[in-house]
């Protein structure tokens, strides 16, 4: 199964910011939308960067209150990681896995087609375990 089949159950919705983004702001998105991550997009719509919850944790950590001095284009990572529609849901955990982050953006060519978490890839897959445990007990089951 891939990325593609994760996205059509989610949704192509993205949530992002600018990278002039205040901290809060980023902040009080991440609390409202309960997410974990931010894409952060330059004004033509490309992707710059991704900030999520642990990056400003560290941020405030590491500058105390003059976190909220910082944008997103102090936090976020540059050198993002990203799949495409045809990465299976092993392939993107395996990532997730060995980059210890939670979050992929998906590419569909040069554009943006959304975003998966960890969470939504353990969901894809327990619905698929279910499936074919259905599927499995429909076959067992006595005719008549």
């Amino acid at each position: 199964m891939t990325i593609a089949a994760v996205i059509r159950e989610k949704g192509r919705n993205v949530i992002s910011v600018s990278p002039d983004a205040s901290i809060t702001e980023i902040a009080a998105i991440i609390a409202s939308r309960r997410i974990g991550a931010l894409v952060v997009l330059a004004d033509h719509g490309g992707l710059v960067g991704i900030v999520s919850e642990r990056d400003v944790v560290k941020a405030l950590a590491r500058h105390g209150t003059q976190v909220l001095a910082l944008t997103a284009s102090d936090l976020m990572t540059r050198q993002v990681t990203t799949v495409t529609m045809r990465t299976t849901i092993d392939q993107a955990m395996e990532i997730m896995d060995a980059g210890y982050f939670r979050h992929l953006p998906v590419m569909d060519g040069s554009e943006l087609a959304g975003i998966v978490s960890i969470r939504d890839l353990a969901r894809h897959r327990i619905l698929l375990h279910q499936r074919d445990l259905e599927t499995l007990r429909a076959a067992v089951r006595p005719q008549g």
